[in-house]
């Protein structure tokens, strides 16, 4: 409605051209009488110029309209596409996750969303209206004056063609520097989540210098963008304002042979302006086009991934409880994003019900992945996984880890909110009893207690106003709400000090009883208890058996004991000495 009312406009200030166009050229009438010449004009004016107010008031009021109902859209698909979009991100299994570092994934979140519902409100409401606007003072004009309007349409093609080559390498420039900005806020998110990191090896200025570094090519490639545009726009601008140039030279000699009249060029001018306005808007536009266009792509690159397979389906069992017997059986894996490197081959394991079987061995040999296998979250290459006889590729992948199994590991991760709420994350809807019951099963309640606010007691991002020993008992706390049938302790007590793994390791120990467990030890003096003790060598078990059994043999696994004795003995003549 806002470009239809200003296609009109031009015509109707013509006509009020006309009208003091006619009363100036009659000089004589003016002058016989004047007040009557006066009263005639303001009547023949009043008309003409009152259809112009109207449309001025009625330009405004949609005017308004428009951009309200457009903003009001713009922010509804910007949060339709945010939920979508974190929905299908957060829908996609864990080798999805080791490909794309967090600080890409949160910028296509927020600044590239940002970006396309900025493209998306302008070019919809200028892009719309600029377009109708050219249409219709193309009709216009033609219709006021053929001649003039078949000259300006025969530069207009030459224009388009040279715009829409610019416009291709200008798209390429435009989708490299948002790769390269959101790589410079990837390097800024990781710093600024491992600080503690940073300054424990004072590489402030590193990560200085390495986000100084991304962040000036980002610019490099903006200004070379900007550089493109504005040549686009200024060529675009000349060509216009050379168009309304013509016009006054060539609208001039028809007026003097008498095939225009002064309201008739006015209205052409004004509608060419109208036309020279759109075009420069359209031209303008084009930069934010390149950009939405680009921000979207990124957008839909992850908003169009199906979900992971394991993410959705699979059976929900609620008829039965699992008893807990697991079976590994001729399991072979390699990481998605390490193909060709086999982690585990023909791994078979059985683990009875309510039976704590630990895993050792050095670094790299493939224990956390035995885990993160069984917690599913990979699916093995070949072979299965069997919990009581049910391959666990059949179940619901949400089912199993939110009520079936229980997983600590070495650095648990805490929500910055409240003790009471990172506890209940375990069992969504579960009650203060009964998250104060599973956080007396922990051993903790004590301690949450002694603070000021007990439960509601703030952690901090990523629990740091609690001790490590603290932040593990709460993790075991969380784990157990949910009353899971298997444990996966992933090195829990590797990261703590002599006092607190004590304490944390009654607690695991408590927590053990009824269930069955998986332990991946770093610490072997944590799993002599242990019913199996599985030595893993290379994805391959060498030894398997009790504490006493494997020390007599005197293989891999007392290899392993006596040299972390010896470490530990070492360790305590350094801190004595």
């Amino acid at each position: 409605m806002v470009a239809v009312l200003n296609i009109w406009i031009p015509q109707c200030t013509g006509g009020v051209i006309n009208v003091v166009a006619k009363f100036a050229g009659n000089k004589n009438g003016s002058l016989e009488n004047g007040s009557n010449s006066a009263f005639t004009i303001a009547e023949n004016l009043a008309s003409p110029a009152y259809r112009l107010a109207r449309m001025y008031v009625a330009q405004a009021l949609f005017t308004f309209v428009y951009i309200y109902t457009l903003s009001g859209i713009g922010e509804k698909i910007a949060m339709k596409l945010r939920q979508d979009l974190f929905k299908s991100i957060i829908m996609q299994d864990m080798a999805f996750f080791d490909r794309h570092r967090t600080g890409e994934i949160v910028s296509r979140l927020t600044t590239d969303i940002q970006d396309f519902k900025s493209s998306f409100k302008m070019c919809i409401s200028q892009g719309l209206r600029s377009i109708t606007q050219i249409v219709g003072c193309v009709i216009s004009i033609t219709m006021i004056s053929p001649q003039l309007t078949g000259i300006m349409v025969l530069c207009v093609p030459t224009v388009i063609l040279v715009g829409a080559l610019l416009g291709s390498s200008l798209r390429k420039l435009s989708r490299n520097a948002q790769n390269q900005t959101s790589k410079s806020i990837a390097v800024s998110e990781e710093a600024l989540s491992n600080i503690r990191t940073v300054r424990a090896f004072a590489a402030e200025e590193r990560e200085i210098e390495m986000f100084s570094k991304e962040v000036a090519l980002a610019a490099t490639m903006q200004e070379h963008l900007g550089f493109g545009i504005g040549l686009f726009q200024a060529g675009t601008n000349l060509f216009l304002n050379g168009i309304v140039l013509g016009t006054l030279y060539l609208g001039g000699h028809l007026m003097s042979i008498g095939q225009l009249t002064p309201g008739d060029l006015i209205a052409f001018l004004l509608a060419t302006q109208t036309i020279q306005r759109s075009l420069t808007q359209l031209s303008l536009l084009f930069g934010s086009y390149v950009n939405g266009i680009s921000a979207g792509g990124r957008v839909f690159e992850f908003l169009n991934l199906p979900p992971s397979p394991m993410m959705v389906g699979g059976e929900v069992i609620t008829d039965r409880c699992f008893r807990g017997n697991i079976e590994f059986k001729n399991v072979t894996f390699e990481y998605p994003t390490r193909p060709n490197k086999s982690v585990l081959k023909n791994f078979n394991l059985k683990i009875p019900a309510g039976k704590t079987v630990a895993i050792v061995g050095s670094s790299g040999n493939g224990k956390t992945t035995v885990a993160a296998l069984l917690e599913r979250l990979y699916d093995v290459d070949e072979g299965s996984i069997e919990i009581d006889g049910t391959d666990i590729r059949s179940l619901n992948s949400s089912y199993l880890r939110g009520g079936v199994l229980g997983y600590i590991n070495q650095e648990p991760i805490l929500f910055a909110t409240t003790i009471m709420e990172n506890i209940r994350y375990g069992m969504h809807g579960a009650t203060d009893l009964e998250v104060i019951a599973a956080a007396r099963e922990a051993n903790a309640d004590q301690f949450i207690r002694n603070f000021p606010d007990g439960y509601n007691t703030l952690v901090g991002e990523r629990g740091t106003q609690l001790s490590g020993g603290q932040k593990q008992r709460v993790a075991i706390a969380r784990a157990l709400l949910k009353n899971p049938s298997i444990l996966i302790l992933d090195e829990a007590t590797s990261a703590l000090d002599y006092e607190s793994e004590r304490i944390v390791q009654r607690a695991l120990e408590s927590a053990a009883k009824g269930r069955t467990v998986l332990v991946i030890a770093h610490r072997l003096s944590t799993v002599k208890n242990a019913d199996i003790i599985v030595v893993l060598q290379n994805g391959v078990i060498i030894e398997m058996g009790k504490h006493e059994e494997l020390t007599a043999k005197k293989g891999a696994y007392y290899h392993l004991v006596s040299q972390q004795e010896k470490q530990q003995e070492k360790e305590s003549e350094r801190q004595h000495g």
